[in-house]
C-alpha cells in the first residue's frame, strides 16, 4: 500500500482513539497481505505466459498447476526443493504438441500441505501420485504420459506401478529407484546425498535448522547449477515457496516417507515391473554414473527402458532444456 494512503488512514484513526488505530493497523496488515499475494501470483504467472493457472482439490490435497496446449496429455512433476516452474524452459515448446500440465506436488509450491499420517503415509509417493492422477482426471485425461525429475520422478515411478492403466509413457530424470538407493548405500553415495539422512531426522530438528537458514540452504542445493540456468527470478520464486514453515515440514515428510512407507510399498512390488516405455536420463556431473549403471538399475524395475547420460548436472530441465526436449520427443513422438 502506498505511503500516503497509509498515513491518511492512520491519521483518521487517531482522531477516533486507540481502538480505531488498532483496527486500522489490522486493516492495513490485511491489505498488505492481499497485495503481497497478488504480487506473488503475478510473479509466478510470468514464468508461463499464455498458460492457465488452476487449482484442483483432490481426495487428499489441493494441487496448484498450470496448463496449456491441445495435443496428447503430458504431466510434468518437479523435484526438490523446486516447484512447477522447474519446467519453464521446456513447457512452452512442449505445449505446441501436447496438452502440458505442470503441477506442484503436495506440500510444495502453492499446493496444500496435508497431515503427515501414520508412518508418513501422507507424503508417500502413492499418496502424491494419487493427487496427480486426480488432477489429470479433473481435466478429462484418463491416460497420459509423465515426466518426473528427482522427487517428481519417484512419484511418477510409483504412479506407473499403481496406475499402469493410466500412464502410457514415463521419463525419469536423474534418479535411480528409491529401493535400489537405500539398499546400496556406500560412503560416497551417503556423502553426495547427505540431505536424505538429514531431512529424515525426527521433527523438529531439520525443520528448525532449515527454517533458520532457508536462503542459505536453497543456495546450497543449487550451488552446482550455472547461475544463468537458474536465474535470480526463479531462485526468488523457489525461495518464496520453500520458506513457508508448512513447506519445509512437508518436504521433510516427503523424505521421511521415502525412508519408511515408500520402501514398504516398493518391497511389495519387487516382482512387478513398470510396463510402459521408460526413458531414463541422468547428468554426467552427478553421483549416479560414478556408482551405477543407471540403465541397468531401471531395467530391474521396468520392462522397456532406454536413455542416456546428459552433459549436465542434476537439474537437466533448467541446465540443458534443448537436449531434454530432443530426448523427450524421441519418447513421446
Amino acid at each position: 500500500m502506498p505511503d500516503n494512503p497509509r498515513r491518511d488512514l492512520l491519521k483518521k484513526a487517531a482522531t477516533l482513539g486507540i481502538g480505531a488505530i488498532a483496527s486500522a493497523s489490522a486493516l492495513l496488515a490485511r491489505a498488505d497481505h492481499t497485495l503481497s499475494q497478488a504480487n506473488q501470483e503475478l510473479t509466478a504467472a510470468e514464468f508461463f505466459p499464455g498458460f492457465k493457472h488452476l487449482t484442483t482439490k483432490t481426495s487428499g490435497a489441493t494441487i496448484k498447476f498450470v496448463t496449456a496446449g491441445s495435443g496428447p496429455p503430458l504431466l510434468l512433476l518437479h523435484g526438490y526443493p523446486q516447484t512447477h516452474i522447474e519446467w519453464r524452459r521446456i513447457a512452452p515448446q512442449l505445449s505446441q504438441k501436447f496438452t502440458v500440465v505442470a503441477a506442484d506436488l503436495r506440500g510444495y509450491g502453492d499446493s496444500s500441505a496435508p497431515a503427515d499420517g501414520e508412518n508418513h503415509v501422507g507424503y508417500s509417493k502413492r499418496a502424491m501420485a494419487q493427487d496427480q492422477v486426480e488432477v489429470m482426471a479433473s481435466l478429462g485425461f484418463q491416460k497420459f504420459s509423465v515426466v518426473g525429475h528427482d522427487r517428481g520422478g519417484r512419484v511418477a515411478h510409483r504412479m506407473a506401478l499403481d496406475h499402469a492403466d493410466r500412464v502410457t509413457k514415463l521419463a525419469v530424470l536423474d534418479i535411480i529407484p528409491t529401493y535400489k538407493f537405500f539398499h546400496s548405500v556406500t560412503n560416497e553415495l551417503a556423502t553426495a546425498n547427505f540431505h536424505w539422512w538429514f531431512l529424515i531426522q525426527q521433527q523438529p530438528l531439520p525443520e528448525t535448522l532449515l527454517g533458520n537458514s532457508v536462503e542459505a540452504w536453497l543456495k546450497s542445493r543449487f550451488d552446482r547449477m550455472p547461475a544463468s540456468a537458474l536465474g535470480t527470478d526463479a531462485f526468488a520464486e523457489y525461495l518464496r515457496c520453500f520458506r513457508r514453515p508448512e513447506s519445509i515440514h512437508a518436504s521433510c515428510e516427503d523424505y521421511r516417507a521415502g525412508a519408511s512407507i515408500d520402501l514398504i510399498h516398493d518391497a511389495a512390488d519387487l516382482d512387478h515391473k513398470v510396463s510402459c516405455p521408460v526413458l531414463a536420463l541422468w547428468g554426467e556431473r552427478g553421483v549416479w554414473p560414478r556408482l551405477y549403471d543407471v540403465l541397468d538399475t531401471w531395467r530391474e524395475r521396468a520392462s522397456d527402458v532406454s536413455g542416456r547420460q546428459i552433459p549436465s548436472g542434476h537439474f537437466i530441465a533448467e541446465e540443458k532444456p534443448n537436449l531434454l526436449l530432443a530426448e523427450l520427443e524421441k519418447l513421446l513422438g
